[in-house]
């Protein structure tokens, strides 16, 4: 992987409603703060990438990509070696992903047109047979489902350092009762600030969290069993049953998938 970065930046003016851009990043690579006058579909066809941004974080594993509109300030870290596809939209498409962050599932078809599109100009010929690419990608982007692989982030300064805290460090046994104790809060008042700031229960956020730290270990390879203990769970089958509640798949077969 020796091909020079690419600024996505760079592109923001080019007369195309899309452009495809292609990265290497090496182990463990961290993009500081910063933002796109793009929307960006953040693909990566080998490793896993974690975008962050002051509303939450978002995960994109093995055939998942995050979108990130045009303005919003992110980081993002890289698990294992990565190389990125990135779609570049202009607000003519940008729309079909919506205004906030999300994580896109990627079909066999979209994996194929992102690493096809690798190869396109940017300011390829509409009319031609690369424009035709585009607008399949186009098509197919709009059309993706959903994935469920975010951890909202409070507004609420204290609260959401507890829930960073939490990401960087989690266990599925703490509680709410624990949690405001430290936080100096009532059980009701706490209660109704997390879900009126993240749109979850504190049990649903606590699982989703444990949910996005596991996923980049499993994509490294480490044992289920490895995991399951180190985040808490009394056994490795209780965390693959919180795992496929949420994903659909056991995790070692998340595992094999991404591999």
């Amino acid at each position: 992987m020796n091909r020079p970065r690419i600024n996505p930046d760079d592109f923001a003016d080019v007369p195309r409603p899309v452009v495809a851009v292609g990265n290497d990043y090496p182990p463990s690579f961290e993009l500081d703060w910063h933002t796109h006058r793009r929307g960006q579909l953040l693909y990566a066809a080998d490793g896993v990438v974690v975008v962050s941004t002051p509303q939450g974080a978002w995960i994109a594993p093995a055939e998942r990509a995050v979108w990130t509109p045009a303005g919003i300030p992110h980081a993002v870290r890289m698990v294992g070696a990565v190389s990125t596809r990135s779609l570049l939209m202009d607000d003519s498409v940008a729309g079909l992903l919506g205004e906030t962050c999300r994580v896109i599932e990627v079909s066999p078809l979209l994996r194929n047109l992102l690493l096809a599109a690798d190869a396109i100009v940017p300011e390829y010929d509409i009319a031609g047979r690369d424009g035709l690419v585009m607008d399949l990608l186009i098509a197919e982007v709009a059309r993706a489902p959903v994935a469920p692989l975010s951890v909202p982030f409070p507004a609420s300064p204290t609260l959401a350092r507890r829930c960073h805290a939490f990401l960087e460090t989690p266990t599925p046994h703490d509680t709410i009762e624990g949690w405001c104790e430290e936080l100096g809060m009532g059980r009701r008042a706490f209660t109704r600030a997390l879900r009126r700031e993240t749109g979850m229960s504190f049990g649903a956020w606590r699982r989703q969290a444990c949910l996005l730290a596991a996923l980049p270990r499993l994509a490294a390879g480490e044992p289920v069993t490895t995991i399951a203990l180190d985040l808490g769970y009394d056994s490795p089958a209780a965390f693959s049953t919180m795992f496929k509640r949420l994903l659909g798949i056991p995790p070692n077969r998340y595992r094999s998938a991404g591999s």
